[in-house]
């Protein structure tokens, strides 16, 4: 396995793992071709519904104050600040950063002096800038695609939160323990929980943008499920425990697959789980002894089934919100399934023994078939008064 990009090249080219291009993590660079995969295909539905006519142009009223630039400077000041404080500390502590990016990031060590004259200097540039720019004054038109980054902004923003935010439920003993260790860390991340977080963060943004949230949903459900499918084959090729339980069970005669999918023992895992690998000193240097169910492997196959069902559902139903509250289901489905081989904690709420996430799973069921049963009674009863 992969727990940054040494151990990758380190299989191919023969170079030292835990060199500098391990601070290139696993993890991070799928999660990122997550969000590009995502995009692709929600900026692809989208301009498919503007040809359509399923969505507007959005009226865009100019500031009459006149402060947003002043914001937009502000803004990216402290961006800039933030970098010149944090710069040279992580080149000073560089073999921390590669470990674990993230307490380097978000611990107090930095540079004031530096990030003040850093940040100062990038806002009055931009500032000046601004002086020359023609800033329309009148309102006028925009298409919702030209908004899909800040909509894709927001969605990982709000996403990252809630799912470190669920992350954090699911284990409070260790987060009391260790509070800004545990919410900070890179790793940790429940799917469910940033996409509970992010969905309605995106609701709340597309109706500010009077954008009709019911197409904006549906044409988001495909692009979630790509970005979850890309972001789980993260979790399989660093390793990060998002594993299920052990399997020491001999391969049946029937499974057609490779033995690794059966049973697969993560070497190298990022999570630093298992046992010590013989003759190894690197950084990452554990394996499971006995090997586990390959759970990422089967959630990246069960989803590009229910991508594939949504896909070719797009164009043939023409409810706005029904693909949507389908995605709610079949994802409700798939997540309930997959728990059982899983490694979580269970809770017993009326007598049943379950995982959050299996809990989760049984609420976007009843959320998705209430869901389509509501639009498509709606949508028989508007066409019998028409």
């Amino acid at each position: 396995m992969y727990p940054d990009f040494s151990y990758f090249f380190h299989d191919v080219f023969g170079t030292e793992p835990d060199n500098w291009t391990a601070v290139f993590k696993t993890f991070g660079f799928f999660l990122f071709c997550a969000f590009i995969a995502s995009g692709y295909i929600l900026n692809r539905e989208l301009r498919r519904k503007e040809r359509e006519g399923k969505l507007s142009p959005i009226k865009v009223v100019p500031n009459k104050k006149g402060n947003s630039r002043l914001k937009e400077v502000i803004i990216n000041g402290l961006i800039a600040a933030f970098l010149g404080y944090k710069v040279p500390f992580v080149i000073q502590n560089f073999d921390a950063f590669k470990a674990d990016p993230a307490s380097i990031l978000f611990s107090a060590g930095g540079n004031i002096l530096l990030g003040i004259i850093v940040g100062a200097a990038f806002g009055a540039l931009l500032y000046y800038q601004s002086r020359n720019e023609q800033v329309p004054t009148e309102p006028y038109n925009i298409m919702p695609h030209n908004k899909l980054g800040d909509i894709l902004t927001v969605a990982a923003i709000f996403g990252i939160i809630g799912a470190k935010t669920f992350s954090v439920l699911e284990n409070l003993p260790a987060f009391f323990e260790d509070p800004a260790g545990v919410f900070f860390s890179g790793s940790g991340l429940n799917v469910l929980g940033g996409f509970i977080v992010a969905a309605f963060a995106v609701a709340w943004y597309t109706r500010k943008l009077g954008m009709p949230f019911a197409h904006i949903a549906d044409a988001a459900a495909p692009a979630i499920i790509t970005g979850y499918a890309v972001g789980r084959l993260g979790c399989q090729f660093s390793g990060d425990g998002d594993w299920g339980k052990i399997n020491d069970l001999p391969v049946p005669d029937w499974f057609f697959l490779p033995d690794w999918a059966w049973s697969y023992s993560y070497p190298n895992n990022v999570s630093k789980q298992g046992v010590k690998m013989p003759d190894c000193d690197y950084t990452y240097c554990w394996e499971l002894i006995p090997g586990a169910w390959p759970t990422p492997i089967y959630e990246v196959s069960m989803l590009a089934i229910i991508f594939a069902i949504l896909w070719f559902l797009r164009k043939r139903v023409d409810i706005p919100g029904f693909l949507f509250f389908l995605y709610f289901l079949l994802y409700g489905i798939m997540r309930f399934l997959i728990e059982f081989v899983r490694v979580n904690d269970k809770y017993e709420i009326l007598s049943m023994n379950y995982s959050q996430a299996q809990y989760i799973s049984i609420l976007f069921w009843f959320i998705g078939i209430g869901g389509m049963v509501y639009l498509y009674r709606k949508s028989k009863l508007t066409k019998n008064l028409a």
